[in-house]
C-alpha cells in the first residue's frame, strides 16, 4: 500500500511537472553552414528572434565552418541529443540525402533552410524554407540586360558550386542571355568566388590584370559584387561597369546608394528564419508543412533601394 501511495504521488508530481511546462517546449538543433557569411548571419539572427518569441522554445546553433564532416556530426550529435527537430543550412547541397536519411531514421523532424536540398523528393517530416534561385537569376538578369540594352560582354562571379543556388542562380542567368531580347550580351568569363567578398575581390582583380574586357560583373551574392566592386574601384573602372548582386543585405544597400551597385535581388532572411522555426515547431508537433515553403525574390534598383533598408 505504501508502495502504491508512493508511486501515485510520484505520478502526480510529474502530471504537475508537465503542467508547468509550455504546450509549445520544444528544442531545436541547428547547424549552419557556415557563422562566417553576412546574410547567413541575418538568416541566423531572425531564428533566434522567431524562437525568442516562442515561450519554452529554444536553439542549440552549431557552426560546421563549411566542413562537411563536421555538418554531419554535428546532426548525428542533435540525434543522439534527442532534440524535437533539426535545421539546417547545408555545406554541400550534395550531402543532403544522407542527412535526410540520419533523421529519418531517427524519426526526428528536418527543415532545410535557405539552400535547397538535392534530394529528388522529401519524405514526410521533412520541408524546405527558402526561395527560388532559378528566379533571383533571372530577374538579376534581366534587369542588367536592361541597363546594357541587351548587348555587351558580362562576366558572372559564381559561389561554392557545391551549393545548389549558385549552380541554379548561374544557369538562369546564362538563359536569359541566349534568347532575345538578350542575346547580344556575351558570357566572357565565370570563376567561383565562394560567396566570399574577400575571393570576389581577388578574382576581379585577377581578370583586371588579365585584360578582360566586360561591360557588367554579375554576383551570385552580394558580397562577392561587394569584392568586384573594390577591385573595380582600385582600378578605375567601377564608372564604366554594372555590378550586381542578390540578397540585399546592408552593405549592398549602402553601396547602391553611394552609386555603386546597380542591381540587387532581396532575399528575405527574416522570412526564412522566421518559417524554418515555425515550419521546425509544426512538424514536432506532429502537424503537417508543404515539402517546399517557398519566399518570393524582389528586384531592388536605386529607385526603390528605400523600401528595403529595414528589410533585413
Amino acid at each position: 500500500m505504501k508502495r502504491f501511495i508512493k508511486h501515485a504521488a510520484s505520478l502526480t508530481l510529474f502530471a504537475l511537472a508537465m503542467q508547468a511546462l509550455p504546450a509549445s517546449a520544444a528544442r531545436l538543433g541547428v547547424t549552419m553552414a557556415t557563422f562566417d557569411n553576412n546574410f547567413l548571419t541575418i538568416l541566423r539572427n531572425n531564428m533566434q528572434k522567431a524562437a525568442s518569441g516562442k515561450p519554452g522554445v529554444s536553439l542549440q546553433l552549431e557552426d560546421a565552418q563549411n566542413d562537411v564532416g563536421r555538418q554531419i556530426s554535428q546532426v548525428q550529435n542533435f540525434i543522439a541529443q534527442k532534440v524535437d527537430a533539426i535545421i539546417v543550412s547545408s555545406v554541400d547541397t550534395s550531402t543532403t540525402p544522407k542527412l535526410t536519411r540520419l533523421a529519418q531514421a531517427a524519426g526526428i523532424p528536418l527543415v532545410y533552410v535557405n539552400r535547397m536540398p538535392s534530394d529528388k523528393t522529401l519524405p514526410a517530416k521533412v520541408a524546405f524554407v527558402g526561395s527560388d534561385d532559378a528566379v533571383s537569376g533571372t530577374i538579376q538578369m534581366k534587369e542588367v540586360c536592361r541597363l546594357l540594352n541587351g548587348k555587351g560582354n558580362v562576366a558572372i562571379v559564381m559561389g561554392d558550386l557545391a551549393t545548389q543556388e549558385a549552380r541554379l542562380r548561374t544557369r538562369f542567368e546564362e538563359e536569359v542571355v541566349s534568347k532575345a531580347p538578350c542575346n547580344g550580351i556575351k558570357v566572357v568569363e565565370k570563376q567561383s568566388a565562394k560567396w566570399s567578398r574577400t575571393e570576389g575581390r581577388d578574382l576581379v582583380m585577377n581578370w583586371l590584370t588579365a585584360g578582360l574586357k566586360f561591360d557588367a560583373i554579375i554576383a551570385n551574392n552580394d558580397e562577392m559584387a561587394l569584392g568586384a566592386i573594390q577591385a573595380l574601384k582600385s582600378a578605375n573602372k567601377l564608372g564604366n561597369t554594372v555590378v550586381a548582386g542578390i540578397d540585399a543585405t546592408q552593405d549592398a544597400l549602402g553601396a547602391m546608394k553611394a552609386g555603386e551597385m546597380k542591381v540587387t535581388v532581396f532575399q528575405d532572411a527574416a522570412a526564412q528564419g522566421k518559417g524554418a522555426v515555425e515550419a521546425a515547431l509544426k512538424l514536432a508537433a506532429g502537424e503537417k508543412v508543404p515539402a517546399m515553403i517557398w519566399v518570393p525574390y524582389e528586384l531592388v534598383t536605386p529607385a526603390n533601394y528605400k523600401g528595403y533598408l529595414s528589410r533585413n
